[in-house]
C-alpha cells in the first residue's frame, strides 16, 4: 500500500491542506514473513516461561506523518538494497552484534519514506492510531528522527531493561518530539517487546525546547 499526499477529512475524503498528523500503526510481528512469524512466536513462549505469565500476540510499530508537502512512512527495517536514498533512509545500525554489522543482511534502517509504503499495512490492528493533529508536532518528529540511537538491534547496549528494535525507534522519536506515549498501548492481548527501552533512553538528558 503507497501512502499518498493527501489527508482524509472527517467522511473519509482525501483532502489537502495546512495541517499535520501523526497516526501509529499495529502489525503483527511477522506479517507476510513465515520465518519471523515463527521465531517470534517461539520468543515469546520462552518469555513467556521466563516471566511466568501467558503468551500474547507480538507487534512491530509504524508511524506515518502527514504533512502539507507529503507523508512520510517512518519505520525500522532490514536493508532490502543499496538504494536507501530513495526509502528516505536516516541512520543505519547493527543486527545481533557489531561484528556482524559489516555486512548488508545483519543491518537495519531507519526510514523517513516520502510516499513510501508499510509492508503489510492491511494486516495492521485497530490502526492508525491518531496521536496528534498538530503540524509543530509532526514536523518535530521528521526534525527528530535522524538523531535517533542505533544501538545493536536485538540487544540491550543502552542498559534499557530490554531489547533496542523498531519499537524503541518508534516510541523514542514519539517521546522526544514532545507526543504522549505513556498511555499508548498495543491491541489487546497483545505487546511490544522494545516499546519501553525507547520510552527510557528517550526520557535521557532531553532536549532543550
Amino acid at each position: 500500500m503507497v501512502i499518498d499526499d493527501l489527508m482524509p477529512d472527517a467522511s473519509g475524503h482525501r483532502v489537502g491542506g495546512p495541517r499535520g498528523s501523526v497516526d501509529l500503526y499495529w502489525i503483527p510481528l511477522g506479517a507476510g514473513a513465515h520465518i519471523v512469524r515463527v521465531s517470534g512466536k517461539l520468543f515469546e513462549v520462552v518469555a513467556a516461561l521466563v516471566e511466568r505469565r501467558a503468551t500474547v500476540d507480538l507487534y512491530h510499530s509504524a508511524i506515518v506523518v502527514s504533512l502539507p508537502e507529503g507523508r512520510f512512512v517512518i519505520e525500522q527495517a532490514p536493508i532490502p538494497d543499496l538504494d536507501g536514498e530513495r526509502r528516505g533512509v536516516v541512520a543505519e545500525g547493527p543486527v545481533g552484534t557489531r561484528w556482524a554489522g559489516r555486512f548488508r543482511p545483519f543491518r537495519y534502517e531507519v526510514r523517513c519514506w516520502r510516499g513510501g509504503l508499510i509492508p503489510d499495512i492491511d494486516e495492521a490492528i485497530e490502526s492508525p492510531v491518531r496521536l496528534v493533529d498538530d503540524l509543530d508536532h509532526a514536523r518535530r518528529v521528521i526534525d527528530l528522527l535522524p538523531s535517533v540511537p542505533t544501538p545493536v538491534w536485538g540487544r540491550d547496549e543502552l542498559d534499557a531493561g530490554e531489547m533496542w528494535n523498531s519499537n524503541s525507534v518508534t516510541s523514542w522519536v514519539l517521546a522526544r518530539s514532545d507526543i504522549a506515549v505513556t498511555t499508548v498501548r498495543p491491541p489487546a492481548h497483545g505487546r511490544a517487546p522494545g516499546w519501553d527501552a525507547g520510552l527510557v533512553v528517550a526520557g535521557r538528558n532531553p532536549p532543550k525546547p
